[in-house]
């Protein structure tokens, strides 16, 4: 029934296995560790690839991992229970040999659980047989049988009559004014006594006690009204310059002069952009600029003064020397960490990662896998609950923003310069992330870096698509002149108009790249919602056509859940649309608008955790040279900040 058991430690060391069948199970526990263990995807205990499915445990406080592969196509519902009682018995027997003797204690020592393994699965096995299967019940037995012919028929009426008989036995609502008047009567008939004392009848006392409470209710809103007094500023008058008798169009008239066409500081600078964007020159050679990290020594001094006003207020309710030794007692690293240990932290840390912008479901999942990962780990000496998880959640949210795979496009692009070839990047993603102006910044950095470039328009839907590419193309020609470069052209667009097929242009653009010994090809496609099927098919045939190297999608930071919905289903259209075995999906994101935001940060985490592919490009700004690469660890920091 089993294809393999196999007991490893975290840290790639396999102690003991079990192989049912004659196939190698080690790249199904690789891609299980790389996909999931190594990416912090820890939420579920299972895992699919291939035609297996993989129940998988961990145990943080000997760091070992238990994982058990088996036929996807199997029910098996004594596996958790089994991988259970496993885990418990190879604790159990090997407890002071995983304690005592460390790394060269496992390589050197010897797990012999084949016996204990065979004898718990066989019990397993017989508890799922020994359990009868339900029986259906016969009619006799069921309540339908009990019901009389008579008791099923509806006499017309009747059943008016029982919700008017139901209406009667609900209690009635008391009106506000009689519940108020209940309540003023209250403490009258409290302190009957002492109104008969004081010589007064039923109606003073009632009319006293009504009095009272207004007086109360006054005094408490005066009170409200000292506390926060809104400033009033009164409205003055606002007087213009011009008399509106007198006005002329001319004199409001604030825009630049044109000169034939063009601003007066085009004219009066030649026609040259370049004066104003000569600072730009020089400044994107080489790698790309990470975002700047910011230091954290902010959030170090709160955790510091929670940490102080918990033990000050633990001192204060506790008093003396107990309250002190509490304190250290909550300190002190002496237990492990339970789920009921954790869950107020998680709870806290899933708001406040949503107030970030991070979707609802990702920060579900990432509360998950940390409880997972810290579930059974031994606190260390003089750290606190909330300080652990943090940590832990903090280290997470940074393995998973760091790229799984190399990503360098300058090399990249090298390489293909030996096969003689251009390098495509296509760029996708819906309306009005900044695809275009990206591209843009791209192109710059790549010309900073001395690629020549050629910008294919296929966004052949919108009005001025092209018209904007157009003058992009002829800014950045004004930074990098032929003249500086043996009179050839750094950038130069392609395109064909409006209403043509995107796949065929981007064809046509990379043949041209080729033929004009051209490095880089940049295809801008048009903006589409990912519930679009026929222009998300133009997409998948465009991709699949002309096979770029690079397929980018454009998403903006100030997206919440959307961006999940939007990667998911444009990786999935991407796949039902093409006609390949193994479809071509998204290889990296450009994140745009990530000045915007402040710390709100979250958009990275949850694009980063769906498609699990690098953020390669940050827009961080409106000029050309305000592009950026990922840094994890300022994200991540700005994520925490509180």
């Amino acid at each position: 029934m089993l294809d393999f058991f196999t007991i490893l430690s975290k840290g790639g060391i396999v102690l003991w296995c079990f192989q049912g069948v004659s196939s190698p199970f080690s790249g199904t526990v690789n891609a299980l560790i790389r996909s999931v263990i190594l990416q912090e995807r820890g939420g579920n205990n299972s895992f699919t690839h291939e035609a297996l499915t993989l129940k998988y445990k961990l145990d943080n406080e000997f760091e070992l991992l238990f994982v058990v592969g088996y036929q996807k196509i199997l029910t098996l519902t004594y596996i958790d229970k089994f991988i259970d009682d496993i885990h418990m018995q190879f604790r159990d027997k090997y407890r002071n040999q995983l304690q005592q003797q460390g790394v060269m204690g496992l390589l050197n020592g010897s797990f012999d659980f084949s016996d204990d393994f065979r004898g718990l699965l066989r019990a397993a096995e017989e508890r799922t047989k020994g359990k009868a299967p339900s029986v259906m019940k016969t009619f006799e037995q069921s309540d339908k049988s009990k019901k009389t012919v008579k008791s099923m028929i509806e006499v017309r009426g009747e059943k008016g009559k029982e919700n008017k008989k139901n209406k009667k036995d609900a209690p009635v609502q008391d009106a506000p004014e009689k519940k108020m008047e209940g309540q003023l009567k209250a403490p009258a008939t409290v302190a009957a006594g002492d109104a008969n004392q004081n010589g007064l009848t039923q109606e003073e006392i009632i009319q006293r006690n009504r009095e009272e409470f207004f007086r109360k209710r006054q005094g408490k809103d005066k009170k409200d009204s000292s506390k926060s007094p809104k400033p009033t500023k009164p409205k003055t008058r606002r007087v213009w310059p011009l008399d509106s008798n007198k006005t002329n169009a001319k004199d409001l008239d604030y825009s630049e002069k044109l000169v034939n066409g063009q601003s007066s500081t085009y004219a009066n600078n030649g026609g040259d952009t370049s004066v104003d964007m000569n600072l730009c020159r020089g400044s994107m050679a080489g790698d790309l600029k990470a975002v700047d990290y910011e230091s954290s020594e902010e959030q170090e001094e709160e955790e510091e003064e929670v940490v102080q006003e918990t033990s000050h207020n633990g001192v204060k309710k506790r008093g003396g020397f107990g309250g002190m030794f509490g304190m250290l007692k909550g300190l002190v690293g002496s237990k492990s960490l339970t789920p009921q240990d954790m869950q107020p932290v998680l709870e806290k840390m899933k708001d406040h990662l949503i107030a970030k912008n991070v979707a609802a479901d990702i920060t579900v999942q990432l509360c998950e896998s940390v409880a997972k990962k810290l579930e059974g780990k031994v606190m260390g000496t003089f750290s606190t609950v909330t300080s652990t998880v943090k940590q832990a959640l903090q280290d997470s949210l940074v393995q998973i923003l760091q790229p799984k795979r190399r990503v360098d496009i300058l090399r990249d692009i090298i390489e293909a310069q030996k096969q003689r070839r251009p390098f495509v990047i296509t760029f996708c993603g819906v309306n009005g992330v900044g695809k275009s102006t990206n591209l843009a910044k791209i192109t710059f950095w790549l010309m900073e870096n001395g690629f020549r470039v050629l910008i294919a328009a296929c966004d052949t839907f919108r009005a001025g698509a092209v018209e904007q590419l157009r003058t992009h193309t002829r800014r950045l020609s004004t930074l990098h002149p032929p003249e500086e470069h043996n009179g050839q052209s750094m950038v130069q667009l392609f395109e064909r108009g409006y209403g043509k097929d995107a796949a065929g242009i981007a064809m046509e653009a990379i043949a041209f790249a080729r033929n004009q010994s051209f490095d880089v090809v940049l295809v801008d496609t048009a903006g589409r919602m990912q519930d679009n099927t026929p222009l998300m098919t133009a997409l998948a045939k465009l991709i699949a056509i002309n096979v770029p190297d690079l397929v980018l999608f454009v998403g903006e930071a100030l997206v919440g859940n959307e961006a999940v919905d939007q990667l998911v289903k444009f990786n999935q259209a991407l796949a039902d649309h093409s006609m390949a075995e193994k479809p071509r999906l998204i290889d990296g994101i450009v994140l745009t608008k990530f000045d915007t935001i402040d710390d709100k940060v979250g958009a990275a985490i949850s694009m980063t955790y769906i498609t699990g592919q690098p953020i390669v490009f940050v827009g961080t700004g409106q000029t050309y040279n305000d592009l950026r690469s990922l840094n994890a660890k300022a994200v991540v920091s700005a994520l925490m900040k509180a």
